[in-house]
C-alpha cells in the first residue's frame, strides 16, 4: 500500500500523497519501537540481559573495545589511568539498589612530599652573601642550613629555554625552546611551543593527584598568542597548573604588571591588603600564601606542587628607597673590587670547586674598567648596583614567606624544597647602565650622558636635580651597568645569553626537605642540569616517565636524577654529559671535561646594523 502511495506522489499528487506516506511510515516506526521495548522488557524480567550500570568490578566492564585503543596500564607508563568503574549495584528500584562510592586508587606513596619551586630570574653565581657576595639573602641561606647546596648547577643562559627543561626534563631544543619566546620561528627547535611530545612535569604529577599551582612569571606562550584572545591551550593552565596568578612574557613592571589570573586579564591593586604600595614580588608571595590556604581548607589530604618564579631580579630593577638605602655605600669603589672581595671570600667559604688552585677570570675587554668611569658618571652608576641589590633582597625575604607559610601549616617537613638561584647569570642587557633597560634590547644606541640629560630635564627637582631618585620608580625603566653583572658571576667568565661559559650557565642550587635530606653544608659538586630535576622528582615519588600521554608518545627525558647525591655529598656523578646552548655560543659537558665556544653574540655592546646582518 505504501508503495501505491508514492507511486501516486510520483505521478503529481504531491501534497496529499506526502502527507500519507509519513503518516504510514510515522505509525510503522511506532510499532517498531514497541516491539523493541517489549523484547527489551522480557528479557530483563527473564535475566538474559544484564543492565550496564550492574558492573560491580573494573573487569566487568572493560573500555570500549575499540580498534585505536586497548586497556591503558595502570603503572603510569600511558596516562591517563584507565578510568574506575562503578562498585554500585542498580536494580529495579530505589531500594532494591544499592550505593558505594567507588574509591579513587591513590598512586603515590603514603607520605609523598608537596613539592615547592622557587627560580628567580637574572642573578648571579656570587651576588648572594651565602655564595661570597654581598647581598643579604637570608631565605637562601636558611635553606642551605636546612639542606644542601650545589656549585656545579647549570641552566641554559637565557629565560624560557631554562624553564622549559625545568618543567620537561628535557633538553631545550627537545622542548622546542631554543630560544625566547619572542625570537620564536619556525625552526626544529625554536618553534616556542613546548610539544605535546615532552609532557610538563606538573601535568604528570595532576595525574597522581597532586594539586598545583604556579605563580609568576611564565615565559613559555608564543608571543603572539598572550593576549585576551587566546587560544590558550598553550597557557600555564593547560600545561599542568590547576591554578596560574602572574605574567606571560619575560618581564613586567613591579608597579604596574600585566597580569593575568589563569586566563582572565587583571589589574593590579594600588596597594597591598595591609595598605602597603603595591610591588609585584609581595604580591606574588602573598597569592601564593593565599592559595596553600584555600589547600589546605579544602585537599589538605592531596600533596601540592607549587612553582614561584617572580619576575625579579630581570629588568626593570624596581624597589622603593627605603629598602635601597641600607646598600648606600657598599658599593663606591666599583665593580672590579667588588668582584675582587666577592672571589676572596669565595674561596675562603671553600664554595668553589677547587677553591684552593681557583683563579679569577678576567673582566671582557669591550666592558670598561671603574677607573674609566667618568666622576660625574659614578652616582648614577652606583646608585643602579644599589637598587639592584635591595630588589634582590627583596625578592628572596618574599620567598621566605612562603616557607614561613609552610611552617605554619605544619607541612615544613615533608615539603622538598629546589630553590634555583636564577635561570641564568646575571644580565649584561643594561650594558653601560640604563634608565630604560629596552632601548638596548632593541639595539637603540645612546649614551649615558644623554641618558643622565633626560633624568635632570624630566625628573630633576630643587631638592634632586640630577633627576637620580626616579631611579627605581615606576617613572624608569632602570638596569645596572653590565660589569656590575659580570661582578656578579664571579669567579666565572661573562654573563648571561653566553652559554658557553659559566658566567651564562652556573647557578647555585639549594634543595632542603627535613624528612629526606640531612642538613650538610658540603657543597655538592656533581654536575647537573636544569632538566635534572623534573627525574628527580619522579624518581622520590615511584614515577615512571609516561612513554604515552594523552595519546602522544613521548621523547626520552634527558636529565637525570640527583636523589643518588642528597645525603652523600661524595658520590660519583651520574650525569655524563650536558650540551649547553644559545645565540651560537655552546659547550659540551663530557665525563668530567668541558669544550666550549664564543658566540657571535656580545650582550654588553649594542650592535649595529651591519652587525646583525652578519
Amino acid at each position: 500500500m505504501l508503495d501505491k502511495f508514492q507511486n501516486l506522489c510520483i505521478e503529481g499528487k504531491s501534497f496529499f500523497c506526502s502527507f500519507t506516506a509519513l503518516f504510514f511510515n510515522g505509525l510503522l516506526h511506532r510499532i517498531l519501537k514497541g516491539v523493541v521495548a517489549v523484547a527489551i522488557a522480557t528479557s530483563l524480567l527473564l535475566g538474559s540481559i544484564t543492565p550496564p550500570v550492574l558492573a560491580q568490578t573494573a573487569d566487568d566492564i572493560p573500555l570500549p573495545s575499540l580498534p585505536w585503543r586497548s586497556d591503558p596500564p595502570v603503572d603510569g607508563t600511558s596516562l591517563p589511568f584507565p578510568p574506575i568503574p562503578s562498585a554500585s549495584e542498580a536494580n529495579e528500584t530505589l531500594q532494591e539498589s544499592t550505593m558505594i562510592r567507588r574509591e579513587e586508587p591513590n598512586y603515590l606513596p603514603a607520605d609523598a612530599p608537596n613539592i615547592l619551586i622557587i627560580l628567580l630570574d637574572d642573578v648571579g653565581f656570587g651576588q648572594a652573601e651565602a655564595f661570597g657576595g654581598e647581598i643579604h639573602a637570608p631565605t637562601i641561606q636558611r635553606l642551605w642550613d636546612e639542606g644542601i647546596a650545589y656549585n656545579t648547577f647549570h641552566t641554559t643562559s637565557i629565560c624560557s629555554p631554562t624553564r622549559a627543561a625545568l618543567l620537561t626534563g628535557r633538553n631545550h631544543q627537545k622542548a622546542q625552546s631554543g630560544t625566547i619566546t619572542e625570537r620564536a620561528l619556525d625552526w626544529d627547535g625554536y618553534l616556542g611551543v613546548i610539544p605535546d611530545t615532552t609532557a610538563t612535569l606538573p601535568a604528570v604529577l595532576r595525574e597522581y593527584g597532586y594539586k598545583t599551582a604556579a605563580f609568576g612569571k611564565w615565559h613559555n606562550t608564543p608571543a603572539t598568542e598572550t593576549t585576551k584572545m587566546g587560544p590558550f591551550d598553550r597557557w600555564p593552565t593547560d600545561y599542568g597548573f590547576d591554578y596560574f596568578y602572574g605574567f606571560l612574557a619575560g618581564e613586567t613592571s613591579q608597579y604596574e604588571p600585566r597580569l593575568f589570573e589563569n586566563t582572565n586579564a587583571i589589574e593590579p591593586p594600588h596597594e597591598l591588603p595591609d595598605g602597603s604600595p603595591y610591588h609585584l614580588s609581595e604580591d606574588m608571595a602573598n597569592q601564593a600564601v593565599t592559595w596553600l590556604r584555600q589547600r589546605q581548607s579544602y585537599s589538605p589530604d592531596k600533596p601540592f606542587f607549587l612553582y614561584w618564579a617572580p619576575g625579579a631580579a630581570h629588568g626593570p630593577h624596581h624597589i622603593f628607597d627605603e629598602l635601597t638605602n641600607k646598600y648606600k655605600g657598599k658599593f663606591d669603589d666599583g665593580w672590579d673590587e667588588l668582584r675582587a672581595r666577592t672571589f676572596e671570600r669565595q674561596k675562603s667559604l671553600a664554595w668553589l670547586p677547587l677553591a684552593d688552585d681557583a683563579v679569577d677570570s678576567e673582566r671582557p675587554e669591550e666592558m670598561e674598567a671603574w677607573a674609566e668611569i667618568p666622576e660625574d658618571q659614578r652616582e648614577f652608576q652606583i646608585r643602579l648596583m644599589e637598587l639592584y641589590a635591595a630588589f634582590l633582597e627583596d625578592v628572596d625575604t618574599q620567598a621566605g614567606k612562603i616557607v614561613d607559610e609552610l611552617e605554619a601549616e605544619g607541612i615544613r617537613d615533608n615539603t622538598l624544597i629546589f630553590y634555583i638561584w636564577g635561570d641564568n647569570g646575571a644580565s649584561a642587557e643594561g650594558q653601560k647602565g640604563s634608565i630604560s633597560e629596552l632601548l638596548a634590547q632593541n639595539q637603540i644606541p645612546n649614551t649615558v650622558d644623554e641618558q643622565l640629560q633626560a633624568l635632570r630635564d624630566q625628573f630633576g627637582t630643587e631638592e634632586d636635580p640630577s633627576g637620580l631618585s626616579a631611579l627605581g620608580t615606576p617613572k624608569t625603566d632602570n638596569m645596572y651597568n653590565a660589569a656590575w653583572a659580570w661582578a656578579g658571576d664571579a669567579p666565572f667568565l661573562y654573563t648571561k645569553l653566553i652559554a658557553s661559559h659559566f658566567g651564562g650557565t652556573r647557578n647555585p642550587l639549594v634543595v632542603s626537605w627535613p624528612d629526606g635530606i640531612t642538613p650538610d653544608s658540603t657543597a655538592r659538586k656533581q654536575f647537573h642540569h636544569v632538566n635534572d630535576i623534573a627525574p628527580t622528582i619522579y624518581e622520590i615519588l615511584g614515577i615512571t616517565p609516561p612513554e604515552e600521554f594523552y595519546g602522544f608518545i613521548q621523547d626520552p627525558i634527558d636529565g637525570v636524577s640527583m636523589e643518588y647525591s642528597f645525603n652523600d655529598a661524595d658520590a660519583p656523578d651520574q650525569k655524563t654529559i650536558q650540551y649547553l646552548d644559545n645565540n651560537g655560543s655552546r659547550g659540551i659537558y663530557f665525563d668530567g671535561w668541558y669544550a666550549c665556544t664564543f658566540g657571535p653574540l656580545i650582550p654588553w655592546e649594542t650592535g649595529s646594523g651591519e652587525d646583525i646582518a652578519n
